[in-house]
């Protein structure tokens, strides 16, 4: 059981990290165009990172993502035992890793961070056999994919806004533009929140039904019993959704600075257009159960409306070191991952 806590207690403080990493990703354009000052604007972004569990409970009825994550490791490889090692050094190395490139202020990925360690611990374990591999490509796959969507959705979000605006009165379009910036943040915050928590839910299902596995479930309180992901009961995805709200409400200045401001300047049509792109680049994914990073949409949402401007107005430099810390997650959380269960291992065996 305290081995289960450790995980619980330690995946919940991720999820509380993630928030505050990706703070920026909902808000970096409505804060950057004055809209919500950064104090509103997290405000604003907690709220609906929150509401996210019950759109997802009671709209969406289910965690696809949660599911997708959980499919990612062949948890029939391991004993119980093994498998919560395997997830408590995945969850150690995500940590470690998200507080680094926060630091840093880098915009990397929180999600494939976790992935990653998950794998990385597996595969230290069990060998290439441990993990998933179709579910792992998938995920991959759409490292590449997501920002691209992201990209290409804004350009034409933004061509089609602008041609219907460019009759408007100025005042009068920035004075509606920053209306719709709120609804558009707001539902990429909503977005965020249905797209992040269910990560970490489907690490702490995991863990759960790793420790019905190793006891007699009679003995265990019906809150914890756990056969399948599906029938999750409501504590654990209330908690993961209450933690990346607190977290996001904690800030997240450093990569708010990169993604509102050094990539591109933004105005608040512009910003409504990267906020309505990333939306809905996250909305098809979330329906697919394809966890993507919220980082790397919105960050290539922004990209697609400053090349609409021209090209040279995307800092093509900023971009590249983005670009290479997206490639280097997912490979560096595992290899985290695989270091630590080797030294945890250690002392476990």
């Amino acid at each position: 059981m305290t081995l289960l806590v450790i995980i619980i207690v330690l995946a919940l403080i991720f999820d509380f990290i993630n928030g505050f990493h990706d703070a920026a990703n909902s808000i970096a354009t409505v804060v950057t165009t004055k809209v919500l000052t950064p104090l509103q604007g997290v405000l604003w972004a907690a709220f609906f990172n929150f509401m996210a569990f019950f759109y997802a409970k009671f709209i969406a009825h289910g965690f696809k993502i949660a599911d997708t994550i959980a499919k990612s490791v062949n948890k029939d490889a391991f004993t119980g035992e093994e498998l919560m090692h395997v997830v408590l050094a995945g969850i150690i190395a995500a940590i470690f890793w998200n507080l680094f490139t926060w630091w840093r202020g880098i915009p990397s990925s929180s999600s494939h961070t976790l992935i990653g360690g998950f794998a990385g611990a597996a595969i230290a374990l069990g060998g290439f056999g441990a993990i998933v591999s179709s579910e792992i490509i998938k995920i991959v796959l759409f490292i590449f994919l997501a920002p691209v969507i992201g990209f290409v959705g804004s350009i034409i979000i933004t061509i089609a806004t602008l041609h219907l605006v460019k009759k408007g009165k100025p005042a009068r379009i920035e004075k509606w533009f920053k209306r719709l910036q709120l609804v558009s943040s707001a539902w990429l915050s909503l977005q965020h929140g249905l797209n992040d928590s269910p990560k970490v839910m489907g690490i702490i299902c995991v863990a759960i039904i790793a420790y019905n596995n190793m006891v007699d479930v009679a003995s265990i309180p019906h809150w914890l019993q756990l056969s399948e992901i599906n029938n999750v009961h409501d504590w654990v995805p209330f908690a993961c959704f209450t933690a990346i709200a607190i977290g996001t409400m904690s800030g997240g200045w450093k990569i708010i600075k990169t993604m509102g401001n050094k990539i591109t300047k933004i105005q608040q049509v512009e910003g409504f257009c990267a906020q309505t792109a990333g939306s809905l680049t996250l909305t098809l994914t979330a329906h697919l159960g394809i966890p993507v990073s919220t980082s790397h949409v919105i960050s290539g949402s922004i990209m697609g409306v400053g090349s609409v401007k021209r090209l040279s107005a995307v800092r093509w430099g900023v971009t590249s070191d983005m670009i290479t810390a997206w490639i280097l997650t997912i490979p560096v959380s595992a290899i985290l991952a695989a270091i630590i269960y080797s030294i945890m291992s250690l002392f476990t065996a």
